[in-house]
């Protein structure tokens, strides 16, 4: 089988898209797949602004076409709405191509955040553009029902994991000393992260920041002396730090999952978050970590949670079964007797087109 990934948003990029995606694609690849990533660094690109670390691809029409009709793929699945995506998408209806796609970051509420006038009409882009699919893949009931109230059609589950192999939290003598308790904030510092709620909070011990991004040099010169900023690490280096930690903070109210959560589940670390999607869809409060308004109260009653309830949370996900879900939401490009006759392909191949 072959599949045609076609994302936004890849490496070096580091963020839960990027992490979910190039975890289904090494899945796969280990079932025998095929897997072709359609992604920015394959075209010219440009950063976004206020945000040079994402790359978007420009003028990729004529290349992606010509991507799509060579490689003539089983199946298609448009990951991101950003301009590959919609490249894809328009090529898709054009040779009445059928593909799936999914639902990761509620960019209204990013807007909401950076642009408020925004928010209705970027609500309705994002409708138009997963309406084309045959079926639209969420992380959760809660965000599928939630999309399916706001006119989403096609809504389909795409439950997601983590690595508890990795992810489980061993001391390591080489990390240096924190005052106790160690409180942890990791991912994105973007305003829609809400990285600055969780330095302000009075906690006692150490505030640890592990990330990186757009408001990280305002956020370090002004809490610089209040929280000690790390700021991205991967793989061994970002357990070790985990390891250190008590009790990891989620302020975002954007996120319509949280990978990070589940990665500090799985190191044995209760969350403290806000009741909004996602951190509800995972944490059940008072057991693996608290859901409260006031995040302070929450953080500090997450002290007294058991460990090994929160990696015991983590274990229910794997990325086995998110691959496997994956994979039976996925539909054929077109039918074997369509991809006899397609005269697109066959024109191609013979070198015809463009």
């Amino acid at each position: 089988m072959k599949l045609l990934l076609v994302t936004d948003a890849w490496r070096p990029q580091v963020n839960g898209v990027v992490t979910a995606l190039g975890k289904i694609k090494e899945s796969l690849e280990r079932d025998g797949w095929d897997v072709l990533v359609i992604h920015p660094g394959l075209f010219r690109s440009v950063p976004l602004p206020g945000y040079p670390e994402v790359r978007l691809a420009v003028s990729a029409w004529r290349r992606l076409r010509r991507i799509l009709l060579r490689n003539t793929p089983h199946c298609i699945h448009v990951a991101t709405e950003g301009p590959l995506g919609r490249c894809a998408r328009g090529l898709c209806r054009r040779y009445g191509w059928r593909f799936t796609s999914s639902y990761h970051t509620h960019f209204h509420l990013y807007a909401h955040a950076r642009l408020r006038p925004l928010l209705h009409p970027i609500r309705a882009l994002l409708r138009a553009f997963h309406d084309a699919a045959t079926y639209t893949m969420a992380a959760t009931p809660s965000l599928k029902r939630e999309l399916e109230a706001g006119g989403f059609n096609n809504m389909v589950l795409w439950p997601l994991g983590v690595d508890t192999k990795l992810f489980a939290c061993r001391p390591s003598s080489r990390m240096p000393p924190l005052a106790k308790p160690v409180f942890v904030f990791f991912g994105r510092l973007a305003p829609e992260k809400a990285p600055e709620e969780f330095l302000k909070l009075d906690l006692p011990g150490t505030k640890l920041v592990i990330g990186d991004g757009p408001e990280r040099a305002r956020l370090e010169s002004r809490f610089g002396t209040q929280a000690v900023f790390v700021g991205y690490q991967y793989g061994r280096e970002l357990v070790d730090w985990l390891s250190m930690c008590d009790v990891m903070v989620f302020p975002s109210r954007t996120d319509t999952f949280g990978l990070v959560i589940l990665e500090a589940l799985a190191c044995g670390i209760p969350v403290a978050a806000h009741e909004v999607m996602g951190p509800r869809d995972i944490i059940q409060g008072g057991v693996d970590g608290m859901l409260d308004e006031n995040l302070r109260k929450a953080a500090l009653a997450c002290l007294s949670l058991d460990r090994n309830k929160c990696r015991e949370k983590a274990l229910r996900y794997s990325w086995d079964a998110s691959t496997a879900a994956f994979k039976r939401n996925l539909v054929p490009a077109w039918s074997a007797q369509e991809r006899a006759c397609d005269s697109s392909v066959a024109r191609l191949q013979e070198g015809i087109l463009p």
